[in-house]
């Protein structure tokens, strides 16, 4: 199918907007109109919450709801959504949402005939009835499946039944299911190819003892939608928010206008200082002087007029202040005057998306022209490869899409060089490098610069000594050598 057709028949099915931040661009635009669903998901993934924000939405755009409740009471829904930002209690009051609750009781044993469940369809037309529902969610089905276990191909008909039922009546249903693991069966009473148009999978897998959650669309039956997992974090107040990788595009306009570094001489080096809109790598081991760029680009930031803001991930902010103050720099008072915000985060304290979240959060409070993020490196040790490839992308799309000067620095491995992992993930989607290196010339112990990458643009492809004192970094003549800022290995001591 040609990416034009694909758009065609997008076109003809009426979209419904679940209200999951970034999912709705997953599938062009939200869920088909008049069509059944299937989430599935193992216990702890969120299908509850994807279930109520899509009902949520729905009432905010004045389309009220049936939740079909198998397994909590509607007492228990509510006070479970109610960290998120859902007054479902009222709600109901206001005949915008209504329960059906068939939840089992402590004291009774769920029977509905000989596996008809004609008293339950009636029972949810006659609730969308008396709301003028246009959704109705069914969670979880799995609790019927365990009711009715002698008869699973009874209820899977019974379900059909339901389904296409609700579809005629011109419901949008999402039925929530469990799974027994993340990569295995779609749903552990495989009911999916029997009631779903499409389905959507939940996951939350254990890595490097870090849960990593992610959403794919497996299916979307008659309409193209975007493959793949996309990262997803459940944030109070907003539900689940999903970040979609495969929705980026490199469709921002790029700057031909400078903006300083902080520091003359490494302007010079990189043709006239970094583009407004590009993220710049610093990359060197502990002591070489990468904090100290930070602190040189965010005070040429303030000092041009601009605001700043700094994620530290390594140091707390006493330690930056004071970093600052031994190299002639106030962050204090430039907080004091608005044109710098410093925010320092322990990066165990929440996962990958959550930071992201954090950080599109403080750029669009604070809106600064350049922001600084030290280090990647703490970050990386938080979550596996693929996830800190994940947050890198999106991260970078971000920065340069708000046409956001951005420096960001990493730690090599060894003291002498060799490239850091941080950097192995980012040097493709960053515009410039600046490698920071110790260089041993005989007994001597060197600090050296070179900028490996400046895209679009000239640079000295000289390694430049440089000192640092209390006035800062002061950049020397270049090496009359060759060294290797890449050698990770110091071997006799000296360089060729």
């Amino acid at each position: 199918m040609t990416h034009t057709e694909d758009e065609g028949l997008s076109a003809v099915l009426e979209r419904v907007q679940t209200g999951v931040e970034a999912f709705d661009e997953l599938v062009m635009g939200g869920l088909p109109r008049g069509r059944a669903t299937v989430v599935g998901g193992s216990p702890g993934s969120g299908k509850t919450v994807f279930a109520t924000q899509f009902l949520a939405h729905g009432i905010h755009l004045g389309e009220a709801g049936v939740f079909v409740t198998f397994e909590e009471s509607p007492k228990e829904v509510e006070a479970n959504m109610a960290g998120f930002g859902w007054d479902i209690g009222r709600w109901v009051r206001e005949k915008r949402l209504a329960f059906v609750d068939a939840s089992p009781r402590a004291d009774e044993s769920l029977v509905l005939g000989d596996f008809d469940l004609s008293g339950l369809l009636a029972r949810i037309l006659h609730a969308a009835e008396q709301v003028s529902a246009r959704r109705v969610v069914l969670d979880s089905l799995a609790q019927l499946f365990d009711h009715f276990i002698a008869e699973p191909n009874i209820l899977r008909r019974e379900l059909f039944r339901i389904s296409s039922r609700l579809r005629r009546a011109g419901l949008t249903v999402l039925m929530t299911a469990e799974r027994n693991n993340e990569y295995g069966e779609i749903t552990r009473h495989r009911m999916e190819e029997f009631v779903a148009d499409n389905v959507v999978l939940l996951r939350n897998v254990l890595e490097r003892e870090k849960r990593r959650r992610t959403i794919e669309v497996l299916k979307m039956r008659g309409s193209h939608h975007v493959e793949g997992e996309a990262p997803f974090t459940l944030v109070g107040g907003r539900g689940i928010v999903a970040v979609p990788l495969s929705s980026l595009r490199l469709e921002q306009e790029s700057s031909t206008k400078r903006v300083t570094s902080g520091n003359a001489s490494i302007d010079e080096m990189c043709g006239g200082g970094f583009f407004r809109d590009s993220v710049t790598l610093v990359s060197g081991a502990t002591g070489t002087g990468k904090t100290l760029l930070v602190t040189n680009f965010l005070a040429g930031g303030v000092a041009a007029g601009e605001k700043a803001l700094l994620l530290g991930y390594e140091e707390s902010r006493g330690q930056l202040f004071r970093n600052a103050r031994s190299w002639g720099v106030n962050f204090e008072q430039m907080e004091a005057d608005g044109r710098l915000k410093v925010v320092c985060l322990y990066p165990e304290a929440q996962s990958l998306p959550d930071h992201l979240l954090t950080i599109r959060a403080l750029v669009e409070e604070f809106e600064p022209n350049r922001i600084a993020i030290d280090s990647l490196s703490a970050l990386e040790r938080i979550a596996p490869e693929t996830g800190f490839r994940e947050f890198l992308i999106s991260l970078t799309s971000f920065i340069k899409r708000r046409e956001i000067a951005g420096l960001l620095t990493a730690t090599t491995k060894s003291l002498i060089g060799g490239q850091s992992v941080s950097e192995q993930h980012i040097s493709t989607l960053t515009d410039s490098i600046i490698l920071l290196r110790y260089i041993q010339e005989r007994e001597v112990m060197h600090r050296g610069m070179m900028v490996l990458k400046m895209r679009g643009s000239e640079h000295d492809k000289n390694v430049r000594r440089f000192t640092i004192d209390s006035q800062g970094m002061h950049l020397k003549e270049p090496f009359s050598g060759a060294p290797n800022l890449f050698e990770t290995d110091p071997g006799d001591g000296t360089q060729p």
